[in-house]
């Protein structure tokens, strides 16, 4: 497998560059050295897509004129070729089958709409599929209905960028994902909206993958969901209103910055679930309004830092055996439970957060706190407990057992953020 993946890397590093030029700036670059450029449409040499692949040496140029078309699986053989379309010509499934199969290495589809697969139980039927292929770029193309849209499967070094994919919006059993990578390492994800899918983006045993300026929102499940991705980078995209948030399982080296995490609201939503996740960075993200913020599960030696958490139910919960994470210089505010957890033991640290919980005081004016903050209340273990406890949360008794647990810390567990910050950071 190690050895496989390098050799595909290796091509990678050698197709992608020109796979790259067909999108950067906006613009594809045109045939050169005599090589075909090729036009579908009405009133064309060719009046299908098939049939302009089936006569394309690599290299080639198609482009595809306004319109719909409706044929039999396209299946790409043919290297370096480029598929432009103009003014977004239609390619419609009729509801009965995968629309295009890249199976070529350094593979360009631009501006093309692609609609209406249809559902199958019986197989993971895409809208476009790229097959044990390398360098490939997917861009700026349309997907309206498809049961996935995107999936990428033994693929290595491709580009998916500014996509505007549209679920059905359907049930999680008759819908699937939005950008789907299997077994497919070291790809972009990039400045995609990825609306109505089961997950938006999915990744599964794909190494080294970034996903940056995304948006994803309004999924049936998950915005973000991948599993056995180690090394993967996730910046700058936005999560909102999925119904379960963002899973993030069995992976290791994850860094996640400048995301946000909104309005995962649900019975179980997260705005991020990590499980099994270690040696990570989770910094200068929004949580806001999620039923919980961050969950941690088998979670450990996070670097959780420079993180708001605002009007959370749970801001962070921490099962017993998320150990070892440090959460520095992050801003609880609004939260019903800045911190909770099932266990009386915690092994990860706090120190120099803001908590608009605080009511210490600061007489050396050096910023910090005389005296330790406590985040974790007598309620929330009680909660955690009993969760039907919960309809108590704005009752009278809530107060009176904090503030018990207060002066005699003897059941809550012993955490504390010893430094907490007296001004907000942000």
């Amino acid at each position: 497998m190690v050895t496989e993946v390098r050799a595909r890397l290796r091509r990678a590093s050698r197709l992608l560059a020109g796979g790259l030029a067909a999108v950067v700036g906006g613009a594809v670059s045109g045939t050169a050295g005599g090589a075909q450029d090729l036009v579908v449409g009405a009133g064309a040499r060719f009046a299908t897509l098939g049939a302009a692949v089936a006569a394309a040496t690599p290299g080639a140029t198609i482009r595809v004129t306004p319109g719909r078309y409706a044929e039999p699986t396209v299946v790409v053989r043919v290297p370096r070729l480029t598929i432009i379309g103009e003014d977004w010509p239609r390619f419609d499934g009729e509801g009965a089958h995968e629309i295009l199969v890249i199976r070529a290495d350094s593979v360009t589809v631009r501006g093309l709409e692609f609609a209406n697969t249809g559902i199958s139980q019986m197989e993971d039927r895409s809208a476009l599929r790229v097959t044990e292929s390398v360098g490939c770029v997917l861009a700026d193309n349309r997907f309206r209905d498809a049961l996935f849209a995107i999936y990428l499967e033994r693929s290595t070094g491709c580009l998916v960028r500014g996509n505007d994919i549209r679920g059905t919006g359907g049930v999680e059993t008759r819908n699937g994902n939005g950008v789907h990578l299997w077994y497919s390492p070291y790809n972009r994800v990039e400045d995609n909206q990825v609306r109505g899918q089961r997950d938006g983006i999915y990744f599964e045993f794909s190494r080294g993958a970034v996903a940056s300026g995304n948006l994803s929102e309004g999924n049936r499940r998950y915005g973000l969901h991948f599993m056995f991705s180690d090394s993967c980078r996730y910046e700058r995209n936005t999560f909102r209103d999925n119904g379960a948030g963002v899973a993030v399982m069995y992976s290791k080296v994850i860094t996640m910055e400048e995301n946000a995490f909104l309005g995962a609201d649900g019975s179980t939503g997260y705005g991020l679930l990590l499980k099994d996740i270690t040696d990570g960075s989770i910094s200068r993200n929004r949580f806001e309004e999620n039923s919980t913020g961050l969950f941690l599960e088998g979670a450990s030696r996070l670097d959780i830092r420079d993180n708001d958490f605002r009007r959370n139910g749970w801001a962070v919960r921490l099962m017993a055996d998320a150990e070892d994470s440090r959460f520095r210089g992050n801003l609880f505010a609004g939260n019903a439970f800045d911190v909770s957890t099932n266990s009386r033991t915690l092994r990860s640290d706090f120190e120099g957060n803001w908590w608009d919980a605080y009511r210490g005081y600061d007489l050396d004016r050096d910023g910090t706190g005389d005296v330790p903050f406590r985040p974790v209340r007598l309620f929330a273990l009680v909660v955690e407990k009993h969760p039907e406890a919960l309809l108590l949360l704005r009752s009278p008794i809530t107060s009176v057992l904090d503030a018990a647990e207060r002066v005699f810390p003897v059941l809550t567990p012993a955490l504390a953020d010893p430094r907490p910050l007296m001004r907000a950071p942000r």
